[in-house]
């Protein structure tokens, strides 16, 4: 299970510079389990790694955002993608949420900030799924304990009838 605390981000961006950006900016956040990739193709050969979060650029060489996305959710299907893009299109940013992209943001002066505010609510809906299924769990095992205690119960009264008064 990945590391909820420190999760395995990808970065796949072509720009070097604003890539070195936004690991920096991550690993000053304290995300620093971060990988970074120039093109989509990269991105998507090293999926059995597993990220939890990839941080990717719309407009790539070759593959686009949506290609990786879509590739990548056929490997890794609970990834997160959030979109870090230059293209200012409601379109775009629909069919990236369209194919299962958690959000898009457009690279503005607030956008690294941006990204890291949702990585924070990825993890933390993260955190209350898992806290969800624990409690749900501990109900389940509470009720199959004491449906167990009861058959016992009843099992013990019926073979031994003059131990609780029910013996005629």
């Amino acid at each position: 299970m990945q590391n909820n605390k420190n999760p395995l981000i990808f970065v796949v961006e072509d720009n070097h510079v604003y890539n070195k950006l936004v690991v920096s900016f991550l690993k000053t956040n304290k995300f620093t389990n971060v990988e970074t990739f120039y093109t989509g193709e990269e991105a998507i050969a090293a999926m059995d790694k597993q990220p939890r979060i990839v941080i990717q650029d719309y407009l790539l060489e070759g593959m686009n955002g949506i290609e990786v996305l879509k590739k990548a959710k056929k490997i890794v299907p609970d990834v997160e993608f959030i979109f870090l893009s230059g293209q200012d299109s409601i379109d775009i940013a629909i069919n990236t949420m369209k194919y299962g992209a958690y959000d898009y943001i457009v690279k503005d002066q607030m956008a690294l900030k941006k990204m890291v505010n949702k990585i924070n609510k990825i993890l933390s809906v993260t955190q209350l799924q898992k806290s969800n299924k624990r409690y749900k769990a501990g109900v389940i095992l509470f009720f199959v304990a004491l449906a167990i205690f009861i058959v016992a119960m009843i099992t013990i009264a019926i073979m031994y009838p003059d131990t609780f008064g029910l013996g005629g």
